[in-house]
């Protein structure tokens, strides 16, 4: 994930971890579960709006308007 990008989501997470009084590698790691967190959240919002849009295509309302 670019720093722009996480500056963007939500600077407030990140800018704790970043001053948090933590080892480089303990840092690493809090970052990198962030980012995966990240990346799973997207994943199941994803899913949700192909979901939302497959049931829109399926169980569409029959037309007044002929």
């Amino acid at each position: 994930m670019s720093t722009l990008k996480e500056v963007k989501i939500d600077s407030t997470i990140y800018a704790k971890i970043q001053s948090a009084r933590l080892s480089e590698r303990e840092r690493e790691i809090a970052l990198s579960a962030m980012r995966n967190a990240d990346l799973i959240v997207d994943a199941i919002l994803w899913i949700a709006k192909r979901i939302e849009h497959l049931g829109e295509r399926l169980f569409l309302k029959p037309s007044l308007k002929h």
